[in-house]
């Protein structure tokens, strides 16, 4: 195993051969150095294949796809702009199941990249700010090469890394670039504060990433005894965390502790999960697996979308025949949502976008979530219970919470398509 403390003292051709396919962790956990240096030096390796995860940063361009072909499950953060260039081929599956395709090795991994934390009194180097498919990544992978960065908050979780885990290690000290979202507007706020209304006291909560889901958050700030157990978490979870909201002390099971793959915000949240015993991560194969979610009692699903048909069914990945969602783990949080003791699916929208309504007659994208699945969909305008309705019944409910000037042309499209009688 070797340890260098310059990067440039790394020749990445070593230990990546041509067709080889390199993952490296998600969103704020990119291990910005190796990977920057890696699009320096592709030339040097032949064409290779990159798996992505959602890209915070803008580490991949189209033009390096000389030397590179892009894959990812998502097309969040920068991959949008990989796919408006036709740069990005889409694995349209379930989040649940990327351990099981890595581990059979149908999707296959050659090389990790992974950013770390300095490793505590026992010599185990945290997974930082994203467990979720990483471990099956490494357990598969012929190399991976740590980045030990001194600035990588060291988070608790079911297990951890060692030296032996790794092939080679690059020291750095470098800030992880801060991520805040937005001031949620008017609508986002309306949006909020009618999926809190739906939020009893004491639920376990499984919440997407964006404005919306942050602007959900807040409106939570009188609520009681809420738990999480998510795929991802951002700043507002740690904000209700501190001001005694979230407390996890009625959950199922993990009780008192925060569940998550990924963690994604401000320096602030890096700050507060350093540490903290109270915030846990998990491999995906626990947070989105069907019998652990199936086990939460009050257990609510909330997430959002690109439009909803009149019947419920859900696009939530693509938009103006751009990759921009994913299918990612929604529908697993959602069914296990329908099944849960007093749980409840929820997705939020707003009701209109640039004047095109976002609750349409037929979608323009996928099906990402069938309407036989959906339970609310939310809106500025109000809540449609879509639980056990005919379909002139959903119809009724969806044209209800749609945008008011837009809802006569719902009315009469629904009436073309022979959708009502």
């Amino acid at each position: 195993m070797k340890k260098i403390y310059d990067i440039t003292q790394l020749n990445l051709a070593e230990f990546i051969s041509p067709n080889d396919c390199v993952v490296w962790g998600q969103a704020q956990a990119e291990p910005t150095t190796l990977t920057e240096y890696l699009m320096q030096n592709r030339a040097q390796i032949g064409r290779f294949n990159v798996f992505l995860g959602i890209s915070e940063y803008p580490t991949c361009l189209a033009e390096y796809s000389d030397q590179i072909q892009y894959s990812s499950y998502c097309g969040a953060g920068y991959n949008r702009m990989l796919a408006q260039q036709h740069c990005l081929d889409i694995l349209p599956f379930h989040y649940s199941q990327l351990p099981t395709l890595i581990e059979q090795q149908k999707l296959k991994v050659d090389v990790v990249l992974i950013q770390v934390s300095s490793a505590n009194a026992h010599g185990q180097y945290s997974y930082s700010l994203a467990q979720d498919y990483l471990r099956s990544a490494i357990r598969q992978a012929r190399v991976v090469i740590a980045e030990v960065n001194q600035q990588a908050p060291w988070v608790y979780a079911n297990d951890y890394l060692t030296e032996d885990d790794f092939d080679l290690m690059l020291y750095t000290d470098r800030p992880i670039i801060s991520k805040r979202f937005t001031l949620a507007t008017e609508t986002e706020q309306k949006i909020a504060k009618n999926v809190a209304s739906l939020i009893d006291d004491g639920s376990t909560l499984q919440i997407g990433l964006g404005t919306i889901p942050e602007s959900i958050l807040q409106a939570l700030d009188q609520h009681q005894h809420l738990g999480i157990h998510s795929g991802m978490i951002s700043d507002g979870v740690a904000q209700l965390m501190q001001t005694g909201v979230i407390t996890n002390e009625k959950k199922s099971f993990d009780c008192g502790q925060t569940i998550t793959g990924l963690i994604t915000g401000s320096h602030q949240l890096h700050q507060f999960v350093q540490n903290r015993v109270e915030v846990q991560l998990r491999p995906t194969e626990y947070t989105h697996h069907p019998a652990v979610l199936a086990a939460i009692k009050q257990f609510i699903a909330i997430n959002s979308a690109i439009e909803v048909d009149l019947t419920g069914q859900v696009n939530a990945e693509v938009l103006n025949q751009t990759y921009v969602g994913a299918v990612g783990g929604a529908l697993d949080f959602i069914r296990a949502a329908n099944q849960s003791q007093n749980g409840a699916s929820i997705i939020a929208l707003p009701a209109s976008s640039k004047g095109f309504s976002r609750i349409v007659p037929q979608l323009q994208g996928p099906v990402s979530t069938p309407r036989s699945d959906v339970g609310f969909i939310v809106t500025e305008y109000g809540v449609a219970d879509l639980r056990g309705l005919s379909i002139s019944q959903r119809i009724q409910r969806m044209i209800a919470i749609a945008e008011p000037s837009l809802q006569d042309e719902l009315s009469f499209q629904a009436y073309i398509l022979k959708q009502v009688k």
